[in-house]
């Protein structure tokens, strides 16, 4: 029973380290990506973001290091809005400011 727990126990400790791995990365490119860009696509502001996912890497970070609970609700939220942002708000942002040149297949 004992080498399951110890299985379970790492299988948990990979998922938190996956949780804060992309929880930071949405929250670094939040932080690279100009502000104007998430005005002109419509999406909330930047500021907003930064809080929501900064909070996301908190707790991250806090399952990662066994603080918080794999399974905790807020580790479950820091999921969520991650993968929001990452889904929704990267590639809406993330063409802006590309410039001209653009077909639908990409630049040419």
């Amino acid at each position: 029973m004992i080498q399951i727990h110890g299985a379970l126990d790492l299988v948990f400790w990979i998922l938190a380290v996956g949780v804060f791995a992309l929880s930071g990365w949405a929250l670094i490119h939040a932080v690279k990506t100009p502000a104007r860009a998430f005005a002109v696509t419509g999406k909330q502001s930047k500021n907003l973001w930064l809080v929501i996912l900064g909070l996301a890497a908190l707790f991250g970070f806090a399952a990662a290091v066994g603080y918080l609970n794999t399974l905790s609700i807020f580790t479950i939220a820091s999921v969520i809005a991650s993968g929001i942002y990452l889904a929704d708000v990267r590639p809406a942002v993330r063409e802006i400011g590309k410039g001209g040149n653009q077909g639908p297949y990409g630049p040419w």
